[in-house]
């Protein structure tokens, strides 16, 4: 069975930084795909990043340049570091995977970033 817990938001001011971290119950480099949602008020989830199981990461337009996703093979995580927050970014950030036919939700996470 998969389970995810997401770890590393908080309060962050604009221009600012913060690393979430997902932890996986199963192993990460086996799941296509494992990566990030968000969920701001009033507006649908959506992808943030994602990779796959041969590597190849996907990234939303609105992060291209400031987001970058990595996985831990020791830790067994997929971490997305986020650099020049914008108050755009305040959402509810899940972790999401896929390994053969399980696949999971975190619980998430809340990133509110201050202007």
């Amino acid at each position: 069975q998969l389970q995810l817990v997401e770890s590393g938001g908080g309060l962050v001011q604009a221009g600012g930084s913060l690393r979430l971290s997902c932890a996986a119950t199963l192993s990460i480099l086996a799941m296509d795909p494992v990566g990030w949602y968000r969920q701001a008020p009033g507006r649908q989830r959506e992808l943030v990043a994602s990779i796959g199981r041969q590597g190849h990461i996907v990234y939303a337009d609105s992060v291209k340049g400031r987001f970058t996703l990595s996985r831990d093979n020791a830790e067994n995580t997929v971490n997305l570091q986020m650099n020049s927050l914008e108050s755009a970014d305040t959402a509810v950030y899940y972790c999401y995977g896929r390994h053969g036919v399980f696949e999971s939700w975190g619980r998430g996470t809340q990133v509110t970033v201050s202007s």
